[in-house]
C-alpha cells in the first residue's frame, strides 16, 4: 500500500467523519449526513467536495451508483495512524475478561480458548489466538507408554507447564523392562534442554546409548528419527478460534459467496496460521485488507497483540471486516494479552 499522503486538516476531519459513520451503520456515508451529525462548520456542498479530492487520491469510493462513499484500506490506515483516539477498556469489559479468566490455573489451550471466546463476543468479532511456539521450551520428561504391540505413546513434559503427545511405530514388541530403560536413558540425556537443541544434537546426545537388551532397536528410531520426532511446530490446535457466528451475523456475510470466504478460513487454518504466526515478536501489530498476505484475506482486519511469559511466546487477537471500531478493539486485545500473560506467568 502506498504510503498516505499528507491531508489537510479539513480532509483529516472528513474523512475521520465518512469512517466513523460507516463503522457505525455499515452504509455509504454522503455529505448531508456527514454535515448532520458531525457540525464540521462548512456546508455539505464544501463536505461533497472534499470527499471528491479524497476519492482520487484513493481513500474513499463509490459503491455502484450509491451517493455516498465508502472508506478504503487506505482510509482506515490514516484514521489507525493519524486520527483515532483509543477508547480504553470499560470496567464491565475488564470485569467480563477478569471472570473468564481469572479462575483456577488452566493449561495453556484451555486459557486461549476461553480467551478467543470472550474477546469475540465483547468486540463482536472473530476472537483468535496463536498457541506458544514450543522450540524453546525445556525437556523436564518424557515418558512412553506402549498402547499396542507395534504403536509407543510419547508423552512430552515441557517448562511452564505444557504437555504435548505424539505417536511413534516401532517394528515389533518390546518389552515393559526394555521400553522402561530406553525412556531412562532418554530422560538422562535428553532432559534440561529445549526441544530445538535436542533436535539439533540428538545423534551426539544418544550416541554410545544402549539399553542392553531388545530396546536397542527403539534408540536406535529416536536417533534416526529424532529430529522429527521432537519438532511440535505442526500442531493441529496451534490456532485457537472463539466462535465464528459473532462475524456471520455482521453485514459484509450477507451473502452466501462471502460466508462460504470465511468457513473456508476459519476451517483450513493455514493461512491464519501463517499470518498469526509471524506477529509473535511484534507487539501489537494492525493489518488492514491488502495488507494482509494473500487475497483471501484481503477484505479482513487482524488486531493481534503478543505475549509473552517466560519461554512462552504467542498472540490473541480478533479478525473482522476491515469496518471494525478500531478505537475500542484495540483497547480490548491489548488489555487480553496482559492478562494471558498473568496467567502464564
Amino acid at each position: 500500500m502506498p504510503a498516505p499522503e499528507q491531508l489537510t486538516e479539513r480532509e483529516l476531519r472528513v474523512l475521520e467523519a465518512v469512517v466513523q459513520t460507516y463503522i457505525e451503520t455499515a452504509e455509504p456515508a454522503g455529505s448531508q449526513t456527514i454535515a448532520r451529525r458531525y457540525g464540521l462548520g462548512v456546508s455539505p456542498a464544501t463536505i461533497r467536495n472534499t470527499m471528491s479530492e479524497l476519492e482520487d487520491k484513493g481513500y474513499l469510493f463509490h459503491p455502484h451508483t450509491s451517493a455516498g462513499r465508502i472508506p478504503t484500506d487506505r482510509a482506515y490506515r490514516v484514521y489507525v495512524n493519524q486520527i483515532m483516539r483509543l477508547t480504553p477498556p470499560t470496567s464491565q469489559a475488564q470485569n467480563t475478561l477478569r471472570a473468564e479468566l481469572m479462575g483456577s490455573r488452566n493449561p495453556v489451550e484451555e486459557i486461549l480458548r476461553r480467551a478467543a471466546q470472550v474477546l469475540g463476543v465483547l468486540t463482536q468479532e472473530l476472537g483468535v489466538a496463536v498457541a506458544p511456539a514450543l522450540d524453546k521450551l525445556v525437556l523436564e520428561r518424557l515418558e512412553l507408554v506402549q498402547v499396542s504391540s507395534e504403536r509407543l505413546l510419547l508423552v512430552f513434559n515441557l517448562r511452564s507447564g505444557v504437555v504435548r503427545t505424539i505417536f511413534v511405530e516401532v517394528p515389533s514388541r518390546l518389552s515393559p523392562i526394555s521400553v522402561h530403560e530406553v525412556a531412562r536413558i532418554l530422560n538422562e540425556r535428553l532432559a534440561g534442554f529445549s526441544l530445538l537443541e535436542i533436535r539439533n544434537t540428538i545423534g551426539e546426545r544418544l550416541r554410545g546409548a544402549t539399553d542392553g537388551g531388545d530396546g536397542q532397536e527403539l534408540l536406535n528410531i529416536f536417533i534416526a528419527e529424532g529430529e522429527g520426532i521432537f519438532d511440535l511446530s505442526n500442531e493441529p490446535n496451534a490456532v485457537v478460534l472463539g466462535s465464528a457466528q459473532m462475524l456471520a451475523e455482521q453485514p459484509e456475510f450477507a451473502s452466501n459467496s462471502r460466508m462460504r470466504d470465511l468457513l473456508r478460513l476459519t476451517e483450513g487454518r493455514d493461512l491464519l496460521k501463517q499470518a498469526l504466526a509471524e506477529r509473535r515478536a511484534q507487539g501489537l501489530s494492525i493489518t488492514i485488507g491488502a495488507e494482509n498476505p494473500g487475497p483471501a484475506l484481503s477484505e479482513f482486519t487482524l488486531v493481534t497483540a503478543s505475549y509473552e511469559a517466560g519461554d512462552l511466546r504467542g498472540v490473541i487477537g480478533v479478525m473482522g471486516p476491515t469496518r471494525m471500531p478500531y478505537d475500542k478493539i484495540i483497547g480490548l486485545v491489548e488489555h487480553t494479552s496482559r492478562l494471558v500473560e498473568g496467567l502464564l506467568e
